[in-house]
This record gives structure tokens, sequence and C-alpha cells, in this order.
């Protein structure tokens, strides 16, 4: 047989690809086994019925052909107004590619900023894909480390020492899996660095309608930063359409036109009764987005009261999204160690933290995304798993 490239064997970068726990939970569910999964960002509610009627009815009318490579030229206008009403930042349907879902559009953006070779930077801890993603594009990863004292922000020293040399930089507010959300003075300092090196800036805002503490900042709306800056988005996590991959980028027409040419030569764009559901889910603005947050939002102070009833397990400040991330370093062991042996004696599944790189080392992630209930449960467990191991020590 012939040698396969080494693009494509060497994309999880000869190690794991972070999803061992995930695997092994699912193989237990599916011997039989109950699980409580905690481990991705997947809703408990599903599709909203009023989306899955419009998707419906745009097929039976006959949107099922090949559509706009770029995206539907109404869904492209939805986009771009919500974008505008968001950041303040004019934006049209030129400035807009429909990918499918927000992966497509991560690996879309680094094709864009990235020539083969070319560095591309990534705040670490990180989404579990992120490397991956950029080696598939042909560009080289490179974290920037964080601290958890720090609540995972990236400090502006080590932004501009990485940044010499490279052609992009990755970030994600409201962030996965921390759960920060970036202020002001850490865009900033992003914003600064990314002009003076010369770096495209790649902005991952799929939970920007699940914010609970402070605001979402779109760094494209800082000064002379649209010209600079692809944002990343999706109808994933904002409204619960994570099967119908449903993404987009936004950026300056200079860098959607290319990009079509790409999309025409890889996805050729995306079915067009899934955007026909899209535009009418953006359509009832925020109200559905509001739903689909209201219970991660619950439950992220579930947890805090939970976690702030005992002293053993640590919670960073979770700000945004759907997730907590926990500190089991009071028990000696490694967040894949804890993950695989609570998942082992007690059938809860977490997220190790080392999934989501060094930084997150000795920590997990908890997804709130099983019934209340459960949840508290769960996170009892946990939390008396973890004063069980440190009295051990």
């Amino acid at each position: 047989m012939p040698v396969l490239s080494t693009r494509i064997t060497s994309i999880n970068g000869g190690g794991s690809d972070g999803w061992d726990v995930f695997n092994r939970a699912r193989a237990m569910i599916a011997a039989g086994i109950d699980v409580t999964e905690l481990t991705i960002g997947e809703h408990d509610i599903r599709t909203d019925p009023a989306i899955l009627n419009a998707m419906h009815a745009s097929a039976l009318n006959g949107h099922t052909g090949y559509a706009a490579v770029p995206g539907t030229n109404a869904l492209r206008d939805a986009v771009a107004t919500r974008l505008t009403r968001q950041t303040g930042v004019a934006t049209n349907r030129d400035n807009v590619l429909i990918t499918p879902g927000g992966q497509a559009a991560l690996f879309a953006a680094h094709v864009a900023a990235c020539s083969a070779g070319d560095t591309a930077l990534f705040v670490d801890p990180f989404y579990a894909t992120y490397p991956g993603s950029i080696r598939a594009a042909g560009a080289i990863p490179q974290a920037i480390t964080t601290r958890a004292r720090d609540r995972f922000l990236p400090q502006r020293d080590a932004l501009a020492l990485a940044a010499i040399g490279a052609a992009s930089l990755l970030i994600n507010t409201p962030n996965n899996p921390t759960g920060t959300v970036y202020p002001r003075e850490t865009l900033d300092d992003i914003a600064t660095v990314v002009r003076d090196h010369d770096l495209w800036l790649i902005s991952d805002e799929v939970y920007d309608t699940q914010v609970w503490d402070g605001s979402h900042i779109s760094p494209r709306a800082l000064p002379r930063m649209a010209e600079r800056t692809l944002v990343i988005g999706s109808m994933s996590k904002s409204h619960a359409m994570t099967g119908s991959r449903l993404g987009w980028i936004v950026a300056p027409e200079a860098v959607i036109t290319p990009l079509i040419d790409l999309a025409t030569n890889t996805t050729y764009g995306v079915p067009g009764y899934i955007q026909d559901a899209a535009l009418f889910a953006l359509e009832q603005g925020s109200t559905l987005e509001e739903a689909v947050a209201a219970p991660f939002r619950r439950r992220r102070m579930l947890a805090q009261q939970i976690l702030g009833a005992q002293s053993v397990v640590g919670q960073i400040p979770s700000q945004g999204a759907m997730y907590v991330m926990l500190d089991i370093r009071a028990t000696a062991l490694s967040g894949e160690s804890f993950a695989n042996a609570l998942l082992d004696t007690h059938h809860i599944a977490v997220m190790p933290g080392e999934s989501f790189g060094a930084s997150a080392a000795g920590h997990v992630r908890v997804a709130l995304t099983v019934a209340d209930d459960a949840l508290a449960q769960a996170l009892g467990t946990l939390c008396e798993f973890a004063a069980e191991r440190a009295t051990a020590r």
C-alpha cells in the first residue's frame, strides 16, 4: 500500500487526541453500564421543535439541492446583522462565509492565516481539537501556557514572546474548558501584541451567548482589529443545533473571497434546508438564545453552591460556557488518573485537564449537561471521592 501523507498521520502529533476517558465512558454505556456523562458540551435538551419544523418545511419545499457555497444571502445577512448588533462593527454578507460547523471554520481560518510550516499560536488550556486543526492546515501549533492562579488568562509578556515569528493567534472567550471570560484588559493586551507582530487573530466565539459574569467583548471591535480578525461562530451552542453542523467565519472581504474558493474545493457548502433552519432560529432573536442558555446558568450556580460547601476540590470561577473547571491537586492525582478512577469506581465521566493541555494538569472539566438532580448527585460524589483520596495521601 502507498505511504500516507505525513500531514494526515501527524494530526494528533503522535500522542493521544485527548478523548480517551470519553471513549471509555461511551464503551461502558454501550455495554449497558449506567454512566453519568459530564464530558462533552452536548445539550441535554434537543434542538427546538420549531427549528426542526422550519428545516422540514424547507426540505419539503425543495431546498435539497446544491446550496450557494458561501451560504444563502439571507443567512449571511442574518449573521452579519447579528455581528453588527453584538459588536458595533459594521458587517455585511461579504464578510461572512457559512461553514459546516465551527470546527470546519477553525480549519478554514488557519488555512487562510497560515502558510505551510508557519507557527500558529493558541492558548493553553485549549479545546481539544485546536492543535490537530492547526496541523491539518499545514501549520505548526505552539501553545502559550497560562496559570490557574491567573484564571488561565494569557499574560502579555508570554504573548509577546511567543508572537515573534508567528503567523496567527487563536483565542477562545468565553473559554472552553475553563469557563473564563476574557476581560477588556486581557483583550487589549492581545490586540496590542497582534498588531505589533502583524499576526492574524482567530477568535473562537461560539459561547458568546453563555456569559454569566462580565460581558463578552469580541476583539474584532477593538481599534484596528477588524482588519486582522477572523471570528468563528456557530449555531451549535447558542441554539442547541450541534448535529446540524452550521457555523461561520466573519472576516474582511479580502479573506472571505479566497475562503469561498477553499469551500468550493472541500465542503461545497452547507445543505440549504439546514441554512434555512438556522435563519429561522436567528430570526427568533435573543429569546431563544436565552432559553437555551438558561439551564447552564442555573447549573453553574448549583455547582458553585455544592463546591463552596467543601474545601478539597477547588474551582476556577466559571464566568461563561457550559463547564466548570475543578482543581483536584489536593488529591495528588493527575487529572487523567482522577478521571479514570472516578469512572471506574463511581461511573461518573469527566474530562481530565490534561486533555486540554499541560496548563490544566491536576484539574478536571465538568460539563453541566445533565439534569440538575443528577448533576448535584455527581458533584457530591466527586467531592467525596476527592476527599477520600486527599485523606489517604
